[in-house]
C-alpha cells in the first residue's frame, strides 16, 4: 500500500519571525532592507531565511549579483506565507478592536437605550475618553454570570439572583401625543375621552405598560379597546405617536426628552400611575466595584437623579 508522504510525516514551520523575514526579503529582494524594515540585524534575517530553508529541506534564495531573488520553490512558498501573515495581522486587529481591555459591554432594552441611554451617552464619552462601550439590545436579561456582557441594565423587580443589582430609575407611565394631533382631534378633558381616539398598544410583553391598568387606575371601565395600532415594540409606539398617528401609553423615561423638546405632550397629567417597576444596573456580583465598571455606575446613577427629578416634578 503506497502512502502519501504528506500524511505520513508532520511538516515543521519555523517560526513567525522567520516568516515575517522570508515574505519582507522577496518583496525587496534584499535582506538589508527586509532588516531595516523589520527593524532587526541583517545577519538576523539571513539567519532567520536560513532556519526556514533548513527546516523545510529547500532553496529559498538565490544570490544574482548584489541582489537576493527567490528561488522557483520561493517564488511558490512566498505568496503562501504573504497571506497567511496578512490575515494573521488583519484577524488580530480586527479582535483587538472588537474587544479592547477597556471596553465595557453593555445589554439593555433597545426602547431604554434609543430613548434614554444614547442621547446621554455623548456626556460620559467627553468625561471618559478613554473608555469604550458596546451596547447589544436583547429583551432577556443578558447571561452576565457567564460573560455574555459586563453590565446590563433592566426593568424590573430588582429580584434576578446570583447578580449584583441596583435602582436607578422609578418610572411612571402616561398618555402622550404629538401636539399637532391635539390640534387636529381635539384634546381630551379627561381619561374617559381616551376612550374616543386611536390608542396604541403593545403585544403581551409583560413588562409593557397596559392600558387597562391605566384606565383602572383612572377609575375608567373598560369594556372594549379602543381602535389603534399594535406594535412590538415601545420606542416604534412612541414614533408614531411622535408623527401624529395617535395615543402611546409612555414609561417616563421613554418620553422625558421628546416631551422637552415639544415633539410629545404629556396628557391627563392629573392621573398619576407609578410604575410598579423599575430600572436596575445589574452586573455580576462583586464586579460592581471594578474600576471601568464602577465608573459607568457612578455616572449612571448621576445621570439618572437628574431625570428622577424632572419625572417627578413633570408630575406634580
Amino acid at each position: 500500500m503506497i502512502k502519501n508522504k504528506r500524511t505520513d510525516m508532520a511538516i515543521r514551520f519555523p517560526p513567525i519571525s522567520a516568516l515575517r523575514a522570508l515574505e519582507a526579503a522577496a518583496r525587496l529582494k534584499s535582506y538589508a532592507r527586509a532588516a531595516e524594515e523589520l527593524h532587526v540585524t541583517q545577519s538576523a534575517i539571513s539567519h532567520q531565511i536560513k532556519q526556514a530553508e533548513e527546516i523545510w529541506g529547500l532553496k529559498l534564495f538565490a544570490q544574482e549579483g548584489r541582489t537576493r531573488v527567490p528561488t522557483a520553490a520561493g517564488n511558490t512558498i512566498v505568496p503562501i506565507v504573504r497571506d497567511f501573515v496578512q490575515r494573521l495581522s488583519s484577524s488580530i486587529e480586527d479582535l483587538k478592536e472588537e474587544h479592547p481591555s477597556n471596553t465595557l459591554r453593555i445589554s439593555l432594552l433597545q426602547s431604554f437605550g434609543m430613548k434614554w441611554l444614547v442621547p446621554r451617552l455623548g456626556h460620559f464619552n467627553a468625561l471618559n475618553p478613554q473608555s469604550e462601550i458596546w451596547l447589544s439590545t436583547s429583551v432577556e436579561l443578558a447571561d452576565i454570570q457567564n460573560g455574555e456582557a459586563d453590565i446590563a441594565l433592566r426593568l424590573g423587580y430588582g429580584d434576578w439572583p446570583g447578580v449584583y443589582a441596583e435602582k436607578i430609575l422609578d418610572e411612571k407611565v402616561f398618555p402622550v401625543c404629538n401636539p399637532y394631533f391635539i390640534e387636529q382631534n381635539g384634546l381630551p378633558e379627561t381619561a374617559t375621552d381616551l376612550m374616543n381616539y386611536p390608542l396604541f398598544r403593545r403585544d403581551g410583553k409583560s413588562i409593557a405598560p397596559r392600558w387597562r391598568d391605566w384606565f383602572a387606575h383612572a377609575g375608567v371601565s373598560m369594556d372594549a379597546f379602543p381602535s389603534g395600532i399594535t406594535f412590538a415594540d415601545s420606542s416604534m409606539a412612541i414614533q408614531a405617536a411622535i408623527d401624529g398617528l395617535g395615543i402611546a401609553l409612555a414609561r417616563s423615561a421613554h418620553v422625558l426628552d421628546d416631551i422637552a423638546a415639544g415633539r410629545l405632550i404629556h396628557l391627563c397629567p392629573e392621573v398619576e400611575y407609578n410604575s410598579d417597576l423599575s430600572y436596575y444596573f445589574i452586573c455580576n456580583l462583586g464586579a460592581e466595584n471594578e474600576p471601568n465598571i464602577k465608573l459607568f455606575k457612578d455616572w449612571l446613577i448621576k445621570e439618572a437623579r437628574v431625570s428622577q427629578k424632572q419625572f417627578d416634578k413633570n408630575a406634580m
